[in-house]
């Protein structure tokens, strides 16, 4: 296979301001998107689509449909996966943002349960599994747009670029939501202001389409599908089907996995399945304490705060525009940091730091006051970006070109319907039914530990060379 060492870029410096530019600005309109239904599930959704019900039961049914969305993300990331790793990762960027948009701007048009009723909630379900296949794809794609055309050594802090995308997304929601929320009474915002951060989605994604269509795909696809192209004879599909005998199978990031030899595989799910199982259990544990905290930290805080300590939404939502603006320092900070000293002890310090932070976390929201409920939210992004920061570069360093979208999403969006799906569904369950956050606080400290364990018995890859996975 014919492929160029990444110990030298494959992009010009110049060019790398335009990639990152199409790959942080998707991921901010897709964090934009899918967050902001988030926030307004917590502030507004049980009452304009759910409003027959007790508010908490509301505010649960709210999270629920939240939940469908994340529960949509690893049919995203199968599909997206699958035709990003055969057709390329450019073309399927564009399809994901399309799609999310769309759904957002068609949220902001919903009739409401005093419209149509019940099937106001059954459209708003649909919408939003439409945002849960679209975002089950974005994110392995905008990452490969970059870590396939960076030298090695410097992959962590060119892939936390967009990955700050996130943070720049949650924080134009939430400021949005803000401005609202202190302009308009409440019933205003209940009856029509909540639409206006969906309907402004619409400028986003031109915006945002305009970009990325500008962007060719990585250097490292291309290599791979002139490969293919060149390559592919009667011979090779006997050579193909020789390399994935039991005797070849690759059970380490260490050795050239078979998806390798022939360029393009037909089915790059069931090649990561059967030869990276290690691989997708370690991106799982390194994931799953990343997503619960977040969730818990920004979203399941606006329930805590607001219904239980009856704290006004205006200042939680000022706590979290603060927080990520942290963030948006912070992501890049740790991507930088696990190139000099590795991706495991960034990522083991972030899982640690949250076990230990959720317990400071809520005594702050309990003592009440914008600066305590600041700090507290400041603290646990800090450790959520010690998590984040990393994870793209980490994941990227896991699997073979030919399967790496796979890989990546499969093991990112299926986390993600156990981690960040189910946080805030769980935590309002664990409040409901003990009357405390302590048991939230045990929740999240068991799924650091896991980040812990599966970190821990990971290999070190920083400096991998993607051409040689």
């Amino acid at each position: 296979m014919t492929t160029q060492s990444l110990s030298t870029p494959r992009t010009p410096t110049t060019g790398m301001a335009r990639v990152v530019a199409a790959s942080s600005t998707g991921m901010a309109l897709e964090a934009y998107d899918f967050l902001l239904y988030g926030s307004a599930a917590a502030l507004v959704f049980n009452e304009v689509f759910f409003p027959d019900q007790d508010p908490l039961v509301g505010t649960m049914l709210a999270f629920l449909s939240y939940a469908l969305g994340f529960f949509a993300r690893p049919l995203g990331g199968v599909i997206f996966g699958h035709f990003g790793d055969r057709v390329g990762r450019k073309p399927l960027l564009i399809i994901s943002l399309v799609m999310m948009g769309g759904a957002t701007f068609a949220i902001g048009l919903l009739p409401t349960y005093s419209m149509i009723g019940i099937w106001a909630a059954v459209l708003l379900a649909l919408l939003r599994i439409v945002q849960g296949v679209a975002l089950g794809g974005e994110w392995g794609g905008a990452m490969l747009l970059v870590a396939e055309r960076v030298p090695a050594h410097t992959r962590g802090r060119w892939t936390s670029l967009p990955e700050a995308g996130i943070p720049l997304g949650n924080l134009m929601a939430t400021g949005v939501l803000a401005v609202l929320a202190a302009t308009l009474t409440d019933d205003a915002f209940t009856s029509w202001g909540w639409r206006i951060p969906f309907l402004l989605s619409a400028v986003l994604l031109v915006a945002g389409y305009w970009i990325r269509s500008r962007v060719e795909d990585t250097p490292l696809f291309q290599d791979l599908a002139q490969d293919s192209r060149t390559h592919e004879q009667p011979a090779a599909a006997a050579h193909r089907e020789a390399a994935t005998s039991p005797a070849r199978r690759a059970v380490s990031g260490d050795q050239k996995s078979p998806a390798t030899d022939d360029g393009l595989v037909d089915s790059p799910l069931r090649t990561v399945v059967k030869h990276h199982k290690p691989q997708l259990l370690i991106c799982a544990a390194a994931r799953l304490s990343e997503n619960v905290s977040y969730y818990v930290v920004t979203a399941f805080v606006l329930v805590y705060a607001t219904e239980q300590n009856g704290v006004d939404k205006g200042v939680v939502l000022n706590a979290l525009v603060i927080g990520n603006i942290l963030q948006l320092l912070a992501t890049p900070g740790f991507g930088l940091l696990s190139d000099k000293v590795g991706r495991r002890p960034v990522l083991l310090a972030g899982a640690a730091g949250t076990a230990c932070w959720i317990w400071i976390f809520f005594a702050l929201v309990d003592a009440g006051g914008g600066a305590r409920i600041a700090i507290a939210i400041l603290g646990g992004l800090l450790f959520h970006s010690a998590l984040y920061g990393p994870q793209a570069a980490f994941f990227s360093e896991q699997f073979p070109t030919a399967v790496r979208y796979t890989g990546m999403s499969l093991a990112a969006q299926v986390t993600t319907v156990v981690g960040g799906a189910v946080a805030p569904l769980i935590a309002t369950a664990l409040l409901a039914k003990f009357d405390s956050w302590v048991p939230v606080g045990i929740y999240v400290v068991c799924v650091a530990t896991v980040t812990l364990v599966g970190v821990a018995l990971s290999r070190e890859t920083n400096g991998r060379d993607l051409a040689e996975v």
